[in-house]
């Protein structure tokens, strides 16, 4: 039972570890989101991603871990999660400080994780929303009314009211 314990707390270190990574890359993208470098942003997406697999994997093992220790203390795995374990090892104080403390450690660095990525998400909702109004600027600019303006040979020159519609040239 140690060993698994032992196996359980080395992959909860680990999963923390790569936790800590994650929040820096996640805290490395808010400047990068409020400058608006797409480049920068997509390239620290691609390494959020690559670290998030790596999380995925060591979720399994750590699944693996606890099915393991339900099977030694013949306790239904479906209902078995670490702060139940954590509960139950009150027989070995030590192995149970170990994984509180590594518990702990993870749910702090989880939730710093979460909490950047709202801000992050926000931030973005906040961009997408003032390129909504930009747009909307723009189209209801090309709507304006009609001047009555006239050329030499009295036509109309299509001229809209306080607008200058030569000014936005899409090639540049």
């Amino acid at each position: 039972m140690a060993s698994l314990m032992e196996n359980l707390i080395g992959v909860l270190d680990e999963e923390c570890r790569e936790y800590e990574n994650l929040l820096s890359l996640t805290l490395a993208k808010t400047p990068v989101i409020v400058s608006e470098d797409l480049n920068e942003l997509a390239r620290i997406t691609d390494d959020e991603q690559r670290q998030l697999s790596v999380i995925q994997n060591l979720d399994k093992r750590r699944d693996e871990a606890i099915r393991d220790i339900a099977g030694v203390l013949n306790k239904d795995v479906n209902s078995l999660n670490l702060r139940k374990l954590i509960r139950l090892m009150a027989s070995r104080p030590s192995e149970q400080r170990a994984l509180a403390a590594s518990y702990d450690r993870l749910m702090g660095v989880a939730r710093q994780v979460e909490m950047v990525n709202a801000r992050n998400s926000e931030l973005i909702q906040s961009a997408l929303d003032m390129v909504r109004f930009n747009m909307n600027m723009i189209q209801s600019a090309k709507a304006a009314p009609e001047s009555a303006n006239y050329n030499r040979g009295a036509y109309s020159t299509g001229a809209a009211l306080g607008i200058d519609r030569q000014s936005f040239d899409a090639k540049q």
